[in-house]
């Protein structure tokens, strides 16, 4: 199987048409039929329906899709990597994280780093822990900041300086915003939106569940998310309310209430142990550790 073949396949879902796709690679469109037919016969499998309105994907051809781009990144990103100038310093850093305010020392680094390497590029990925720590383990992040609570055992790890708060994003006319605080009681039968990693699969024994009394699995959780802001929008539409992080959200119809007694995580920032980690990561690294 050859990286040069998975590329035209993903052209072709890209541009949901053989002929587009040929055009795009500036190849014949019997060249290009014929390669990815001699995929399929190599994989044994058919990827793909042709119909009147583009092609459809089959289960093995949403298998490769994911596969194919796992590989065509991280052959990428290992060619960046040496793809170095000799008389200057530049690269590439992919780094993944959650959302949080915390990130603000991240983007203070990276500010310094292109200031003085203007060469060295950044590229941020947005994602919860789950997500950040599957690519990681791949070797297509180099680094990622995990909000606690996690396991860190895979990881180096540097904590950042600085606490969020949990609470609930809610509606300003929930009866639920009149009150100061949200104490554990008032989360009772209350349709909540809820981070996947609260899933009791992805989360160990912490400070966290303990706040909920060992009670997450009773929680009425109504739908997950990765990203804060599409559950803002839930929200909004009185879906539920969400358990998520402070100063995240700024929309007039919504408003945050802090959990009482008051639960605070913290954020790491981590790298693979046994890591060989290239020029540039190694400089944001000593960079940060500075920092910090």
């Amino acid at each position: 199987m050859e990286i040069r073949v998975l590329k035209y396949f993903l052209a072709v879902i890209q541009n949901q048409n053989i002929s587009k796709a040929a055009n795009a690679l500036h190849l014949t469109q019997p060249t290009l039929s014929r390669q990815l037919q001699e995929l399929e016969c190599e994989l044994g499998h058919k990827l793909f329906v042709r119909g009147k309105h583009g092609i459809t994907l089959t289960q093995e051809g949403l298998l490769l899709k994911k596969r194919a781009e796992e590989i065509v990144e991280m052959v990428e990103k290992t060619q960046s990597e040496f793809r170095v100038n000799k008389n200057t310093f530049s690269g590439d850093i992919y780094i993944g994280g959650g959302e949080s305010k915390s990130v603000k020392y991240i983007a203070e680094v990276i500010k310094e780093v292109q200031i003085e390497y203007p060469l060295i590029k950044f590229h941020i990925y947005s994602g919860n822990g789950e997500d950040v720590a599957e690519k990681l383990d791949k070797g297509l992040l180099d680094f990622g900041i995990l909000i606690q609570p996690i396991d860190l055992s895979k990881y180096n790890s540097i904590t950042l300086p600085s606490k969020d708060q949990w609470g609930l994003i809610l509606r300003k006319d929930d009866k639920l915003s009149k009150k100061k605080f949200i104490t554990v009681d008032d989360l009772n039968n209350v349709p909540l939106i809820a981070s996947r990693q609260l899933s009791k699969k992805y989360i160990s024994k912490s400070d966290f569940t303990d706040w909920f009394r060992g009670n997450i699995d009773n929680l009425n959780i109504v739908a997950t998310y990765n990203l804060l802001y599409n559950a803002s929008v839930m929200v909004e539409n009185y879906i539920g309310c969400a358990i998520g992080l402070d100063k995240l959200i700024n929309n007039e119809n919504l408003c945050f209430r802090p959990f009482y007694p008051k639960l605070e995580s913290q954020l790491d920032f981590v790298w693979k142990k046994n890591q060989v980690l290239s020029p540039v990561c190694n400089l944001f690294l000593e960079k940060l550790i500075h920092k910090i």
